[in-house]
């Protein structure tokens, strides 16, 4: 199995630095590359300091300056929000500059308040379709004179310049979670992300099963499918549980930028109260300590292993959770020092 870290800058309150932020994200960065990580990975997301991403690209571009050998992903694009032009040449413009390190992955989107404000009146039904759409023509944009008539993009003969360092362009991963985006991921040679965020073992168990369908209706190679998780090794049992409450502020925090019904200034939404948080069974912190690979190394080991024997072929670390730097660097160390070694 290999692995992976999943991380963005992201910001709580107004007194946090962007330039600290962007400097921890380097150090933990730094720190993957350093353990032998496969991959780094950041995504796309606009006017939320909940998520900080505008560009990942960008992001990656200047991570390659801070590394030496991590490849270096897109966890994810959003797709509607680019023409398949411009991405196709803004990504192999990327790979060049990253002497071959990008990889691609690529997302309907998920927030009604970011298509609200780039794209007023798309629901994530078109936002599908027009990924559907636009993933495709990626490849065959990077090849040459492709042309294109479709129902959202419809362009003369284009090659996209520069040329990417890769043959055949980044590998391009698909974040699917229902069985038909599986299959459009897989059918069409692609490699898949999935991300069952605080819905535990079932949702694992479904999302590769549903891999598996796409795989067995498939005539060509079996593509590679990673675990985007959230994750946290302890010290001891009293830093777990102070991590299971973290995650659980987390989840509302998040539950609540999707709902998108709260008010946001400057990018940060109205603060939930204790009581909003406390009265949120579904996040609970025992809920998270169970359904979260969160715990010590022994136990983080433990469920790994449960994912590998699904056949998981990358876990990615998922760091994002509001807590301080020093704790994501902590329990990234101990990820390095105690967990990684049991899977080599």
């Amino acid at each position: 199995m290999d692995f992976s870290l999943f991380v963005h800058m992201e910001r709580l309150t107004p007194e946090q630095s962007h330039r600290q932020l962007n400097e921890e994200l380097i150090a933990l960065c730094k720190m993957a590359d350093e353990a032998g990580m496969r991959a780094i990975w950041t995504g796309e997301h606009h006017g939320m300091e909940f998520t900080i991403a505008p560009n990942p690209l960008t992001t990656l571009v200047n991570l390659s300056h801070h590394t030496r050998n991590v490849k270096l992903g897109t966890g994810t694009i959003i797709a509607p929000f680019w023409h398949p032009i411009k991405l196709a040449g803004e990504a192999a413009a990327a790979d060049l500059m990253t002497d071959g390190r990008i990889e691609l992955g690529i997302a309907r989107g998920a927030y009604s308040y970011e298509y609200q404000r780039l794209m007023p009146g798309m629901d994530a039904w078109e936002a599908g379709q027009r990924m559907r759409e636009s993933t495709p023509l990626l490849p065959k944009l990077w090849a040459g004179d492709c042309a294109h008539e479709g129902a959202f993009y419809s362009f003369p003969a284009t090659t996209a310049a520069p040329k990417p360092l890769q043959d055949g362009g980044p590998p391009i991963w698909i974040a699917a979670r229902d069985p038909n985006s599986h299959e459009f991921g897989v059918h069409n040679g692609f490699n898949i992300q999935v991300t069952p965020l605080w819905q535990g073992m079932d949702e694992i168990k479904t999302l590769m099963a549903r891999f598996n369908a796409a795989c067995e209706s498939h005539d060509g190679p079996r593509p590679k499918i990673m675990l985007l998780h959230h994750t946290y090794v302890g010290a001891d049992a009293d830093d777990v549980d102070r991590a299971a409450r973290e995650f659980s502020r987390f989840y509302c925090y998040f539950g609540a930028w999707f709902q998108n019904k709260r008010p946001v200034e400057q990018g940060l939404l109205a603060p939930l109260s204790d009581e909003e948080i406390a009265g949120n069974a579904m996040m609970a912190p025992e809920n998270m300590a169970r359904d979260l690979t969160i715990g010590t190394a022994e136990d983080v080991i433990a469920k790994i292993r449960k994912y590998e024997d699904l056949g998981y072929d990358e876990y990615s670390f998922w760091i994002d959770s509001g807590m301080s730097f020093e704790r994501k660097r902590a329990s990234l160390a101990r990820f390095i020092d105690d967990v990684m070694p049991a899977f080599t």
